[in-house]
Parts: C-alpha cells; sequence; structure tokens
C-alpha cells in the first residue's frame, strides 16, 4: 500500500569547493522543492572553509534553507551525517551539491518512495529509464563496484553511489549511531547496515545525470577515491560480516542523539 506524504521532507546538500556553482544550484532545488506542495526544509552543510562556498550559499535567501558547516574538511559521508543529525523531517534525503544531478529527480524519488511504502529509495544510474552521461571508463568501474556489492553484502541494487537518496527517519535513527565510514562509501555502509538491520525495502528509482557539472572529484583525485572505497568497502564487509559489530546482540547500546552527533555507545 503506497505510504502518504511526507509530513516533512528534510534534504541534506553537502558542498565542498563549490563557490562558484553553489548558489545557481541551490537556487534550482530550492524552485524544484517549492513545486512538490510538502513541508520541506533544507540543510546545506559544508564540509570545510577552505573557500567561498559558505559566504556564496549563504547569499541564497529562503525561510527553509538552513546553512550550516565547519572549519575542516571531514568528507562527504560526515557532512551528510551532520546534517542529517540537524534535520526534522519524517522523511530524509540528501542530494549532491554540484549540479551533476538534476533537482527534478526529487518528484520522482518521492513519488518512488510513497509507492513502494520504501524504506530507502537511491537514485540509480542503471535504472531503465534514467538519463546519464558520463565517461565508459567510470561505467565499467561502476559496475564492477556493484558487483563486489553484490558478492559482498546480497544487496540487489544495481547503483549504489549517486548522490541522490531518501531514507524513513526510523531507518537512520537505528543506524546512524553505528557508522564508522566518513568518505565516500558511506553509501554502502547506511545500506549495508539498513539490510542487516532488517530494513529490507530498498529500491532504485531513475536520475538524470551529467557529469560536466562542478563535482569535486577530479581526474587527478579519482583512481585514490577509487582505491579508498575499495578499502572502506572490505572494512566494512570486516566489521558486518566478521566483526558483527553493527548487530544489536553485541555489548553496544547504541542511541541516536543529535545533541552529540548522532552517534553515542553506552556500555
Amino acid at each position: 500500500m503506497p505510504r502518504s506524504k511526507p509530513k516533512l521532507l528534510s534534504l541534506i546538500i553537502p558542498v565542498y569547493h563549490q563557490e562558484k556553482t553553489v548558489r545557481k544550484n541551490l537556487q534550482a532545488i530550492i524552485g524544484e522543492m517549492e513545486l512538490l506542495a510538502i513541508p520541506y526544509e533544507i540543510i546545506v552543510v559544508v564540509d570545510g572553509e577552505e573557500d567561498g562556498s559558505l559566504p556564496e550559499a549563504q547569499k541564497v535567501s529562503s525561510p527553509k534553507l538552513t546553512v550550516t558547516g565547519y572549519k575542516t574538511n571531514h568528507g562527504k559521508g560526515y557532512a551528510v551525517r551532520f546534517g542529517m543529525a540537524k534535520s526534522r523531517g519524517d522523511t530524509v534525503g540528501f542530494i549532491d551539491g554540484g549540479g551533476d544531478l538534476r533537482a527534478e529527480g526529487i518528484s520522482m524519488m518521492l513519488e518512488h518512495f510513497r509507492w513502494y511504502n520504501a524504506d530507502i529509495i537511491v537514485g540509480s544510474k542503471r535504472h531503465p529509464v534514467s538519463k546519464v552521461s558520463y565517461p565508459l571508463y567510470r561505467k565499467i568501474l561502476s559496475w564492477g563496484y556493484q558487483m563486489l556489492v553484490l558478492a559482498l553484502f546480497g544487496l540487489k541494487v544495481r547503483d549504489t553511489q549517486v548522490g541522490l537518496k531518501l531514507y524513513r527517519r526510523q531507518v537512520l535513527e537505528d543506524v546512524l549511531p553505528r557508522l564508522l565510514v566518513k568518505q565516500f562509501a558511506f553509501d554502502i555502509e547506511i545500506l549495508a547496515v539498513a539490510h542487516r538491520l532488517g530494513y529490507t525495502r530498498i529500491y532504485e528509482a531513475p536520475v538524470e545525470l551529467d557529469f560536466s557539472g562542478s563535482s569535486s572529484i577530479t581526474s587527478q583525485n579519482f583512481w585514490r577515491i577509487v582505491l579508498d572505497m575499495l578499502w572502506e568497502t572490505l572494512a566494512i564487509f570486516y566489521r558486518l560480516k566478521i566483526r558483527h559489530y553493527y548487530d544489536n546482540d553485541n555489548k553496544r547500546k547504541w542511541r541516536f542523539d543529535p545533541e552529540l552527533s548522532f552517534r553515542v555507545n553506552v556500555g
């Protein structure tokens, strides 16, 4: 049975080294959110004050927009989780702030979220009706990584790394306190842990993506990021399948506490 509309949608936007485009991208996202006819809040998280992204983001005026951040870069995963801890919505999502993803995809994600009564909806480059433009070598690497994800975690999701996802708040409150990854493999950590805890209603939705935008991933750092992701993914597998670090029945007592950066480990 389809779920009713969210009472409040919280959208997190991580931003890093995007001073030239962040205002335009935020205005496009706000314009799309206004068309949804549902209550919403947007939380922009500037992941390190290393350029003019923070003052540029603060120039965008909207009563539903909050711009926050911190001085030192910690990674995209940390930024998204930082924003999630400050969110109030019963449905929480994030979209990359670089402009590669069309903001119109948010409405499509919400329709899939409601129709499937989902725990999580992930934007997917390999959805049959997705419109994507990115290099062949990245398509090959993406396919190879998803085969690895299927083998390690049993997740039947064709694409885990697109920067557009929606979560039921209860999923995040159960999962976020357990997470460790701060960089690019945080997507798979959330999905793998959620699936492990019984949140199996994970579905894909189409996206429109063009890598001509201002992504912070460059040709210089791309291969380092690939290697880091592989290492972090194997570490997640070790904690999940061998150490059972994330499980409910280990010695830890997990509690979601936004005032303490969403991660509390008692016991």
